[in-house]
Parts: structure tokens; C-alpha cells; sequence
């Protein structure tokens, strides 16, 4: 005979404890409303998964001003441009002076790191190596879900609303009735070859490259960590490529006739990072409600994926306010079209940025100048220099 599972009775029950639904939760907290955070990765896990971080200045405000740990101010990186070089030749964009706005590099690792450190401190109920099983009474006033902890114990959650924060394969998202909902995707034939070196900084500023070769990025994530990546082949085997190789690749994709050098050192990480764009709509059905990667997904070229994640949670956040402070479900009614208006702007965006920086695929020649010509074009305009740096620096919040 089955065990029964021990009920636990909360006001919002999260799937999913990264970045996105612990700041859901923490800003919930801080006004009162109840809940738990499951999360299926253990803690450190989370803490030790590698992974790049442009934060707008509104994603900074958002745990600045709800009293998370000020890290990303003291650790964090503030950037004022980026450069664009195409043609061997560099193309500085100002962000300060063309839009008055910043971005902030911080790793989406040290975001998780400071809301996990804010929720213990608050006592929050964050659960992790938890494995959700079900979910049940979507449609109802008080839908539930199952999970199993670390010890093979049954719970079930009772809520007044449910959020799928679970990431890019969320499980609360295939729970959504199938004939209610419409997937929008695309696969890029590229992915990126990322590495992590210990090395000084190239460039003061984020190198964003089109050339012959391929794409490159030249990031950063410390003054002695850099990031980088260059465009590879979705099946590339990492262990095929040596140090000098990947050096020699890079060189390459940003070689001109300033005779840039990148700056080298040991390389202690290396990963392929698939490129796909995908959007499920709408992002709720009934009392269950989807934000961040499980609800989007966007390749990283535009930096928006965990902007977009912390817009949603504000939308929603101000939804679950008013629905616990009034009765009123009007603004739940509404999140789900609201939060898509940004995820489009954002996708829009981010396959711009992908189209125009990368080698097509096969070689095509017309598509390969016609990207040097969308290059050209914005950095020779101030027009288009300026709604880049609007997009890259993020739209105000709604």
C-alpha cells in the first residue's frame, strides 16, 4: 500500500530554485506571502555550474533593493559599451553616452549564491535535491504538487498559486494541457565553444566579432578570469581541441590590422553551448504560472536570458501582491501577455544580434556580406547605435 504524503500547506508553491525563483520567492517573503522553493539540483551543484551573467541595471536595483547581499556592486563588473569589430577594425559603442545606461557582469552562479544566502538568512523554506512528481488541481483554487526529498520522503503542496521556475526543461511546463497551448522554436545550426582561462583582460570592454572564420566573443568574468567563446559546429567534441589550438582559433576570429593580441592563459573549462530560440504561450494556465527559461529561452548573443527571467518575476510578483493584498485576480489574468510583449522584444533582439554576428552556416556568401552591410549600417549611424544599446541595456520594466 502507498505511503500517503505529508501535506504542506503554503500561499505559493515554486518548482524550481535557481536564480528566477528565489527571487520570487525572497520578494515575496519580504512582504509576507508565504511559500516554498523545490529545487532538484543540490546547492552546490548550482553554486559550482559555470554560467555568464550580463545584468541591466534594473535586474541590479532588483536585489540591491530588496536587501540582497550588495556582491554584485562590490564583485560585479560595470560596462558602459561594448565593441563591435568586423573587417579586422574595432567599433566602440558608448553606452553611457548613447543611452545614459550600464550593464554589470556577474555570474548567474554568484546571483544564486547571494538569493540562496538572503533566503537562509530570512529563513526562507528552500528545498533542494528534491524530485517534483505531479502536479495536480491546476484549475482549481488550491492546485498542489508532488515531490520526493532526498530521503525518498513524499510531500504534497497545497497552494493558492503555483510557479514553474524549473528551467529550460521544466517539468511544470509539460504539465500545461496540451490542446490549450503553442510552442514557437527554432535551432540554430551553430553553437558556441566556451572556455574559461585564467588570463588578464583583453579588452576593457566586451568584443563582439564577425569575421570569416566565425564568431567570437571576448568576455570577461574577473580581472584575472576571462570567458570566451567562439562559433563551432553543434557536435564539436571539446577534447579534440588543445589550449593552442582554441588560442589559435580565437586569434584568428579577431586578428586586423591593429594587431589586436588576445592576452592567454591555462584553460580550465571548456564546454559547448547549444543555440536555440523557444517560447511558450501563453505562460499560465489556471493557477500555475511560468517564468524565466521555462517559460523562453533565448540564445545568449543579446544577454537577455536571465534579465528576462528577473522581468517576469517582477510582473508576477506585483500580480501575487495584489492578488493576496485585494482578492482581485485581475493582474494574474494579465501576466501572461504582459511578460510576452518583453520576451519577444528580447527574442526579436537576441536573433538580430545572432544573424548579424555569425558566419552562416554553408558558406553563404550573399548572407555573409549582407551581415557585414547590417554592421556597417548601425555603426555608422547614431540612430543605430542607439537602439542597440537600448536593447543590450534593457527596456524599462513594466
Amino acid at each position: 500500500m502507498a505511503k500517503s504524503p505529508r501535506i504542506l500547506k503554503t500561499k505559493v508553491g515554486i518548482i524550481g530554485g535557481g536564480p528566477a525563483g528565489l527571487m520570487l520567492s525572497h520578494l515575496l517573503a519580504q512582504t509576507g506571502i508565504e511559500n516554498i522553493v523545490v529545487e532538484m539540483r543540490d546547492h552546490e551543484t548550482i553554486r559550482n555550474t559555470h554560467r555568464a551573467g550580463i545584468l541591466e541595471a534594473q535586474a541590479v536595483s532588483m536585489l540591491t533593493d530588496s536587501g540582497v547581499d550588495s556582491r554584485v556592486l562590490t564583485h560585479g563588473d560595470e560596462h558602459a559599451g561594448i565593441d563591435l569589430r568586423f573587417n579586422g577594425e574595432s567599433h566602440p559603442l558608448d553606452f553611457r553616452e548613447l543611452v545614459d545606461a550600464t550593464v554589470t557582469l556577474y555570474a548567474q552562479n554568484e546571483v544564486f549564491v547571494d538569493l540562496s544566502a538572503a533566503r537562509q538568512r530570512d529563513q526562507g523554506d528552500v528545498r533542494y535535491g528534491c524530485e517534483v512528481t505531479e502536479i495536480l488541481d491546476m484549475d482549481t483554487s488550491t492546485p498542489k504538487f508532488r515531490f520526493t526529498d532526498a530521503q525518498g520522503t513524499l510531500f504534497e503542496v497545497h497552494a493558492d498559486v503555483i510557479v514553474g521556475a524549473d528551467g529550460s526543461r521544466s517539468f511544470a511546463r509539460r504539465q500545461m494541457p496540451e490542446p490549450l497551448r503553442k510552442d514557437y522554436k527554432v535551432t540554430y545550426p551553430f553553437a558556441w565553444f566556451g572556455i574559461l582561462t585564467e588570463a588578464p583582460k583583453s579588452a576593457p570592454e566586451l568584443i563582439y566579432a564577425n569575421s570569416p572564420h566565425g564568431f567570437a566573443l571576448i568576455s570577461q568574468r574577473s580581472e584575472n578570469v576571462q570567458r570566451m567563446y567562439f562559433q563551432c559546429d553543434p557536435n564539436e567534441d571539446v577534447n579534440a581541441w588543445s589550449d593552442d589550438r582554441i588560442w589559435a582559433e580565437l586569434q584568428q576570429r579577431v586578428d586586423g590590422p591593429d594587431n589586436f593580441q588576445l592576452k592567454t592563459g591555462p584553460i580550465f573549462d571548456k564546454t559547448v553551448l547549444g543555440f536555440r530560440s523557444f517560447v511558450r504561450e501563453p505562460l499560465s494556465h489556471g493557477r500555475m504560472f511560468l517564468i524565466g527559461d521555462a517559460g523562453h529561452t533565448v540564445p545568449p548573443t543579446g544577454a537577455k536570458g536571465l534579465n528576462l527571467a528577473f522581468a517576469d518575476v517582477k510582473i508576477l510578483f506585483e500580480a501575487l501582491d495584489s492578488f493576496f493584498s485585494t482578492g482581485s485576480d485581475k493582474l494574474l489574468e494579465g501576466y501572461s501577455d504582459l511578460a510576452l510583449k518583453r520576451v519577444w522584444k528580447a527574442q526579436n533582439f537576441s536573433y538580430w544580434m545572432t544573424s548579424m554576428l555569425h558566419t552562416p552556416v554553408g558558406g553563404d556568401p550573399f548572407m555573409a556580406k549582407r551581415a557585414l552591410g547590417e554592421l556597417e549600417t548601425v555603426t555608422s549611424s547614431r540612430f543605430g547605435q542607439q537602439y542597440l544599446a537600448e536593447s543590450y541595456t534593457g527596456w524599462p520594466h513594466a
